[in-house]
C-alpha cells in the first residue's frame, strides 16, 4: 500500500475513503485513532493508503472530485 492522502481533517479523509470505496479501489485508512493518543494536537495525521497498482486511478478520482493531492 502507498500513501495517497495525509490530513488532520476527518471530513476530508471520510470523503476520500467514500469515493475510493464507491469506485471499488482497494484502500485503507491508517492512524485514524492517533488523535486520541496524541491529545488532539494534530501531531499525527490520518493517512489514506491505496494499493500500489491503483495509485494513479485513485489520485485522478480524488482530483476530479476537487481534492488537492500534494505533488509526489
Amino acid at each position: 500500500m502507498v500513501e495517497l492522502l495525509r490530513s488532520n481533517d476527518p471530513v476530508l479523509v471520510s470523503f476520500a475513503a467514500s469515493l475510493l470505496k464507491d469506485a471499488k479501489i482497494e484502500h485503507a485508512v491508517a492512524d485514524s485513532n492517533m488523535s486520541v493518543i496524541d491529545g488532539s494536537i494534530n501531531a499525527v495525521q490520518t493517512r489514506v493508503l491505496v494499493a500500489e497498482g491503483e495509485y494513479d486511478n485513485a489520485r485522478a478520482l480524488l482530483q476530479d472530485a476537487g481534492v488537492t493531492i500534494e505533488a509526489d
